[in-house]
C-alpha cells in the first residue's frame, strides 16, 4: 500500500510510526502545511490513498482528488459531532464521559467527508487534552491499518454523516486559557471548581490556563505608596479534593515551573484562595 502522509504534529507521529512499522504499507511522502505549495502533483506517482491526522491547514482540491482512493482523515471526535480544531478541548471543558476516534474519506468541507471506521473511547477523570490525544490518535492509527485493505479493494462502503446534528469547535486562543483571580479562588475554596478543574485538563498544554496575580512594588523612598504591579501566574497542574480544587504546580512569569507550596513559600504575600 502506497500511501502519502498529511501531519503537522507530535500528535500526528503517532499515526505516522504505527504506519511505518507496518511491512505491508510503504509511506512514500510526508506533507507537512508549508510544503503544499512546493509540492508538483503532474510530477509525483499518485499513491493509494492518503493518510491525514493532526494536519492543522485546508488541503487543497487538487490534494484531495490526486490519491487513487482520496484521502482518509483520523479526526478524535464522534463526528459528526466536535467537527473543527478542537475537538478533544471541547470535549474535555464540556464535562463528556465519552469521545472517539471517526475516520473520514476528506471532501472540500471542513470534517464534513462520508465516515469510514469509527470508535468510542471513555475519557478520564485525569485526561488532559495531550494525554486524550494521544491515546486517540495511536487508536486511530492502529484502526486505520486493520481497515486499510478492505478500503482499498473496496469492501467497506463509507456512509454520510448526519449533517443535521453537527457541532463544532473553535480555534483557541492565549485569552481562552485565563482563569479570573475570583473564579479560581471560589474554586479553590470549593464553588464551581470541577467546571475550573475542567478547564485545566482541557487547555493543557495549549492554550494553557493561567490567572493575573498583583504584586506589591516598594520603591526605595518608604514614603512613596507601593506600586501594584500584575504578573500572569500559569497553572499547569491541579486536582480535586473533596468537591475543591487543588494547585500542584504552577509558573509565574519569567520563572520555572514550581509546585504550588514552593510558590506560596517564596511569595508569602501572595495570596490565592
Amino acid at each position: 500500500m502506497d500511501i502519502w502522509f498529511f501531519g503537522s504534529d507530535k500528535y500526528s507521529q503517532v499515526v505516522l510510526k504505527s504506519l511505518q512499522q507496518d511491512p505491508a504499507i510503504k509511506v512514500s511522502k510526508i506533507i507537512s502545511p508549508d510544503m503544499m505549495s512546493g509540492t508538483i502533483i503532474a510530477k509525483e506517482k499518485q499513491p493509494d490513498v492518503g493518510v491525514l491526522a493532526s494536519f492543522g491547514a485546508i488541503v487543497p482540491k487538487e490534494f484531495l482528488n490526486f490519491p487513487k482512493n482520496g484521502i482518509l482523515n483520523i479526526h478524535p471526535s464522534l463526528l459528526p459531532k466536535y467537527r473543527g480544531p478542537s475537538p478533544v478541548q471541547t470535549a474535555i471543558l464540556n464535562g463528556e464521559r465519552q469521545t472517539g476516534v471517526t475516520i473520514i474519506k476528506m471532501d472540500e468541507e471542513i470534517d464534513h467527508g462520508p465516515i469510514v471506521a469509527q470508535f468510542a473511547e471513555e475519557i478520564l477523570d485525569t485526561d488532559t487534552s495531550e494525554s486524550l490525544y494521544f491515546r486517540l490518535f495511536s487508536a486511530g492509527g492502529e484502526v486505520l491499518k486493520t481497515i486499510l485493505p478492505a478500503y482499498l479493494e473496496g469492501r467497506i462502503q463509507p456512509r454520510e454523516q448526519n449533517h443535521a446534528r453537527a457541532t463544532y469547535t473553535k480555534k483557541l486562543t492565549r485569552e481562552d486559557g485565563f482563569i479570573p483571580p475570583e473564579k479560581l479562588k471560589v474554586a479553590i475554596t470549593g464553588t464551581n471548581a470541577e467546571a475550573v478543574y475542567r478547564q485545566i485538563r482541557a487547555y493543557y498544554p495549549w492554550p494553557g490556563t493561567y490567572t493575573i496575580i498583583k504584586f506589591k512594588i516598594q520603591s526605595a523612598n518608604w514614603r512613596t505608596k507601593p506600586k501594584i504591579q500584575n504578573k500572569r501566574l500559569k497553572i499547569l497542574r491541579a486536582h480535586l479534593e473533596n468537591d475543591k480544587l487543588v494547585l500542584d504546580q504552577v509558573q509565574l512569569e519569567g520563572k520555572k515551573p514550581v509546585s504550588f507550596k514552593q510558590f506560596c513559600e517564596g511569595y508569602p504575600e501572595v495570596k490565592i484562595g
